[in-house]
């Protein structure tokens, strides 16, 4: 039963809540690191979209800063062969779950929308390897990307990066990083992005149980993460606790009005447009935490990355011959 719920919640959104519950999972804090693994390694395929195909798919190793990683390399449906526009892909999964796998259908969708180059990264899971080990991989592969565009296909001044919840964090912090790059990231596009670690906006006490992620839940993920109290304040942790926004990449928000993580993704990009950053802000009201990995349930999961591919081609002038499926 859903009674107790928000009447405002998306059929959709009510349904795979009903899942949750029918399958009566215990809460990833119940267990440890690797048991949570298993349990979402279960669960994700049931919630996921149609595996579209792209034009190729490949993996490969390349050197870390704590050994080799794994990428996997998308090519859409009408990239060029050369010179195409790049994506590298960061999950989510509170720094602790999720894989290359556990975003795949993401990924195809994105490459095929935008005619561009996914790279999706397997970075480096807490508590094993605490932060900054995971933002790390990521400049690992970041600077793959603009070093070996040529190799790749790909045009490195025309590299954007974008990830959900946790992975929308570590893309906001990578943009951060790399505003002195050559050939800095273009755009950021962040689906319900985690951007400040204290976990004491409001939506957490709005919607602390009952919603999919939960308040505990999300406390047990970034417990893991962080060493000690003292790395929350940290903007590599917390982007939305940096002096400056200003210079990064323009950015797409997507918010899911039901989500823990509602309010500090609004404070995110209230902060990215003070500081004079564009923005494109879209918010999902009826929608829930991880709803764009629930491609199987429903339309919205697609009409997001659909938003965010028609944002990434408003920010480049490039783009500006071609239609966002």
């Amino acid at each position: 039963m859903t009674t107790s719920l928000s009447p405002l919640l998306d059929p959709e959104a009510r349904h795979v809540l009903d899942l949750g519950r029918e399958a009566a999972a215990p809460p990833f804090e119940s267990g440890t690191p690797e048991e949570a693994r298993r349990a979402y390694d279960r669960s994700f395929p049931e919630l996921q979209g149609e595996r579209e195909p792209v034009a190729s798919l490949t993996e490969r190793a390349i050197a870390g800063p704590g050994g080799p990683l794994t990428l996997r390399i998308y090519r859409g449906q009408g990239a060029t062969a050369t010179g195409a526009p790049a994506l590298l892909y960061l999950h989510g999964g509170g720094w602790v779950i999720g894989n290359l796998d556990s975003h795949d259908e993401i990924c195809r969708w994105l490459a095929n929308m935008a005619a561009c180059v996914v790279v999706s990264l397997g970075y480096r899971l807490a508590p094993e390897h605490k932060f900054p080990a995971a933002i790390e991989d990521c400049r690992a592969a970041l600077s793959f990307m603009q070093d070996g565009a040529g190799d790749l296909g790909i045009d490195a001044r025309r590299i954007a990066v974008a990830g959900d919840s946790a992975g929308g964090n570590l893309a906001t912090v990578l943009c951060l990083l790399a505003r002195g790059d050559k050939n800095p990231p273009t755009v950021q596009l962040l689906f319900y992005p985690n951007t400040d670690a204290l976990q004491a906006a409001d939506s957490y006490r709005r919607f602390a149980e009952g919603y999919g992620l939960t308040s505990a839940t999300m406390a047990w993920f970034r417990d893991h993460y962080v060493s000690d109290a003292r790395d929350i304040d940290d903007w590599r942790v917390s982007p939305l606790r940096a002096a400056s926004l200003a210079g990064i990449a323009p950015a797409f928000v997507a918010i899911a009005g039901h989500d823990i993580l509602a309010d500090e993704g609004e404070a995110y990009a209230k902060r990215l447009l003070d500081d004079g950053v564009p923005v494109v802000l879209r918010r999902w009201p009826g929608q829930i935490h991880g709803f764009v990995s629930m491609g199987r349930h429903g339309p919205s999961a697609r009409q997001a990355v659909g938003a965010a591919v028609a944002a990434w081609r408003g920010f480049d002038p490039a783009f500006a011959n071609t239609q966002a499926d």
